[in-house]
């Protein structure tokens, strides 16, 4: 794999570009937005980096997709950030028009990519990539559950006064406040977290992890990107080495968990040709409804964009 292509030259899109850029994967990277010289500006200081930090990945910036032409991955982060008061379900309109576009772009040029999407509402807009693009659903799927597992770590990183390269966690559902953390699949250095943490402590780190998103609104007033575009990146590379990593990713459940034609946040194995398979854990009763509950609210999400007609 040699080409990787990022829809959107915003925070999330250059974090993501740049993150990749230092990993040296790949021979280039190609930034697009509607806003050419943001994409060229940013595309360009990241080149400039490379001498300083040692990497060979030509990073290229434009508005012109045929510039994509022969992308093995594309990872498209374009759309309309929140801002503070606005839900993930707020974006849809705007969004599900702005992703359905740039999918039917990016598959006018690359025969066969492997499309990663990280615009929100995330689950919907995985869906939406999904029907515009034609892909079978292993080549189509979205970046949540590495954020949502990364934000989860940090704050038992914080509260156990850990590192948090010690902590595995796990968690499933919908890219939001219905998401399902997995408090029996967490673990400290092979010791379940909850030997080392009482029962209301971590309740209230679940919570805090369901809303992490709204939390950085609210401070920023407008979505995370560091998190989120490193996210993104550790997906890519994944991808790019065929490692067959194990991550929570949003991916098209058809049959597994009891669901059936839903998007949302599941483990999978990641390689070179995308989701390689699905791993289904094995839920107690809460569990599951927990999950039911999230693919629900997921599932009405995306009835309304089938609504909006936006495919023709």
């Amino acid at each position: 794999m040699n080409k990787v292509t990022i829809v959107g030259a915003g925070n999330v899109g250059a974090t993501c570009a740049n993150v990749l850029a230092h990993k040296d994967l790949v021979k280039e990277i190609v930034l697009l937005d509607i806003a050419g010289d943001t994409a060229r500006g940013k595309a360009l200081d990241t080149w400039q980096q490379a001498p300083v930090d040692n990497y060979s990945t030509r990073v290229t910036g434009t508005d012109d997709y045929a510039l994509t032409k022969g992308s093995d991955i594309v990872v498209i982060t374009a759309g309309v950030p929140r801002k503070p008061g606005m839900s993930r379900d707020d974006l849809i309109a705007t969004n599900a028009r702005i992703v359905v576009s740039v999918t039917r772009s990016i598959m006018a040029h690359s025969a066969h990519p492997i499309i990663i999407v990280v615009s929100n509402p995330l689950d919907v807009m995985t869906y939406a990539a999904y029907k515009a693009s034609g892909l079978p659903a292993t080549r189509v799927f979205g970046m949540a559950g590495i954020l949502d597992t990364a934000r989860y770590r940090a704050f038992l990183a914080e509260a156990l006064d850990i590192s948090p390269k010690d902590i595995q966690a796990m968690l499933l559902g919908g890219h939001g406040d219905t998401m399902v953390p997995l408090p029996r699949y967490t673990t400290v250095s092979g010791i379940p977290v909850t030997e080392l943490i009482d029962r209301e402590k971590l309740d209230a780190i679940i919570e805090r992890t369901k809303f992490g998103g709204g939390e950085l609104v609210k401070l920023m007033g407008t979505s995370a990107w560091y998190a989120p575009g490193a996210a993104a990146a550790q997906m890519v590379e994944s991808i790019v080495r065929d490692e067959h990593r194990i991550l929570p990713c949003c991916a098209l459940v058809e049959g597994q968990y009891g669901l059936n034609g839903v998007f949302v946040g599941v483990p999978v194995k990641l390689g070179h040709t995308g989701i390689r398979e699905m791993i289904e854990l094995k839920l107690n009763q809460d569990e599951k409804e927990l999950l039911n509950t999230s693919a629900g609210h997921v599932r009405e999400v995306m009835e309304a964009f089938d609504g909006m007609n936006l495919l023709g």
